[in-house]
């Protein structure tokens, strides 16, 4: 493994780790509104994947294309569920 991947490669556990616990830390009633932060982070995500599936190794490739799969994922239901909490306060 070059030094490249393995730097990626530790970077991205640590986010994962400090991910879950910034999520962890939030109270529900708070939960909703920060959705809609968490899209345009999402949205960088996905240009940082869309780097890593850029790249020459498989290994990037194939962790960049998890990434952009979940970020997307992320994103649509951020804005389904904002869109649902928006619905609420209508008349």
């Amino acid at each position: 493994m070059t030094g490249e991947l393995l730097i990626g490669l530790y970077i991205f556990i640590l986010s994962i780790f400090l991910g879950f616990e910034l999520i962890a830390k939030v109270p529900p009633t708070l939960h909703t509104p920060l959705m809609s932060g968490s899209n345009a982070i999402s949205g960088i995500t996905i240009l940082g994947a869309l780097t890593c599936v850029n790249s020459e190794s498989p290994i990037a490739n194939y962790i960049g294309c998890a990434a952009i799969t979940l970020a997307i994922i992320n994103v649509v239901g951020g804005f389904l569920v904002t869109d649902r909490m928006l619905k609420m306060f209508r008349k």
